[in-house]
C-alpha cells in the first residue's frame, strides 16, 4: 500500500513522518516550497500538484485547513480524483463543516473511491508522534482494508460511523469542550498574574490536581515561559474550529455558552495576535489587567 499526504504544515509533516517511519512509500504535495523541501528531506516523494499525488498512492491524507480547499485539492484541476484508481481512498483528517463532508460524500459517490472522514485529535505532538486520536466514519469494510495506514499516525482510531459527516460531527463535540478548557486556563492564568502567584507554584498545583491535562499543562508551560509563537498550535486553526463547533449549535438549535466565550476570547487573541499559538490569547486578557505571568 503507497501513501500520500495533501498538505504538509505542522499536522501534515507528522502523518508523512510516521507513515514513512512505518514503511509506506508517501507522496506528497503542499503549496509552500519551504514544506516541500523539508518534506524531501524527510525522505519524502515530492509531487506537483494533488493528482499526482493520486497517481502514487492507494490511500491519500487531505490535511489541509478548511472545507474550500478540500474541495479544491479532490475535485479541482489537477485533483485528486483525476489521478486516483478505483477502490483507493481518501482520509478525511482536515476538520471541516460536518455538512462539507457530507457533501463530499455525496460527490464521490459512484467514483468508486472510498472517502474516511476522520479528523484527528492530538496536536501537533500527536501528530509528530504518530498518537493521534481519529475519529473515523466509514463502511465497516472500507476502515479495515485502510487501518495500516492509519494506525501509522494514530494510537486510537474510533470507529464512530459508517457515513461522512459523522466523523466531523463527533470532532466539531470535541472543539467545543477543548477550547472551553483553554479559554478557562487563560483566564486562571491571567488571574494568578494579577495576584502575584508565580507560574511555577500556578503549574504545579495545576499539573497534580484534578484539572490536570494535557491542555491545561501544555498551555500553562508555554504562557509562563512566553512561548507564544512556534510551538505548532496555530491559534487560526482552534479558532476556525470553534467556529465550526458554533454552526453546528446554531443548526441543531443547541446553546454552547462557554464554548461561546472561549470562540470570543479567540477571536480576540486571532485579531490581536494574527501569527500567535493558541496560548496568545492569555497576552490579551494580561494586557487587560495589567500583569503577566512568567515561571
Amino acid at each position: 500500500m503507497r501513501a500520500g499526504v495533501i498538505g504538509i504544515g505542522d499536522m501534515g509533516s507528522g502523518l508523512a513522518k510516521n507513515l514513512m517511519k512505518n514503511g509506506f512509500e508517501t507522496a506528497g504535495w503542499d503549496i509552500s516550497p519551504e514544506r516541500m523541501k523539508a518534506f524531501i528531506a524527510a525522505g519524502g516523494d515530492a509531487c506537483a500538484h494533488a493528482a499526482e499525488v493520486g497517481q502514487k498512492a492507494d490511500v491519500v491524507f487531505v490535511m489541509v485547513m478548511n472545507g474550500d480547499q478540500v474541495n479544491e485539492v479532490v475535485f479541482g484541476e489537477n485533483g485528486l480524483t483525476s489521478t486516483l484508481k478505483h477502490g483507493s481512498a481518501i482520509v478525511l483528517s482536515a476538520t471541516i463543516k460536518p455538512s462539507e463532508a457530507q457533501a463530499l460524500g455525496v460527490a464521490l459517490e459512484g467514483s468508486n473511491i472510498h472517502l474516511i472522514d476522520s479528523p484527528v485529535s492530538g496536536g501537533f505532538p500527536g501528530a509528530q508522534n504518530g498518537t493521534l486520536t481519529m475519529m473515523a466514519s466509514a463502511p465497516d469494510s472500507v476502515l479495515n482494508e485502510f487501518r495500516p495506514a492509519m494506525e501509522a499516525v494514530s494510537s486510537n482510531i474510533h470507529h464512530v460511523g459508517t457515513q461522512a459527516g459523522a466523523g466531523q460531527t463527533v470532532k466539531a463535540c470535541l472543539q467545543s469542550l477543548i477550547g472551553s478548557i483553554f479559554s478557562a486556563t487563560f483566564e486562571a492564568a491571567a488571574l494568578a498574574a494579577k495576584a502575584g502567584v508565580s507560574g511555577e507554584v500556578l503549574y504545579n498545583v495545576f499539573s497534580t490536581s484534578s484539572a490536570g491535562s494535557v491542555i491545561t499543562n501544555t498551555s500553562l508551560e508555554n504562557i509562563i515561559d512566553r512561548q507564544f509563537e512556534n510551538t505548532g498550535s496555530h491559534i487560526s486553526t482552534m479558532h476556525k474550529d470553534l467556529t465550526i463547533s458554533m454552526a453546528l449549535g446554531q443548526d441543531l438549535g443547541v446553546p454552547l455558552h462557554t464554548a461561546a466565550a472561549a470562540m470570543q476570547l479567540f477571536h480576540a487573541g486571532k485579531s490581536k495576535y494574527p501569527n500567535g499559538d493558541n496560548w496568545v490569547v492569555t497576552k490579551v486578557i494580561e494586557e487587560i489587567v495589567g500583569a503577566e505571568l512568567h515561571r
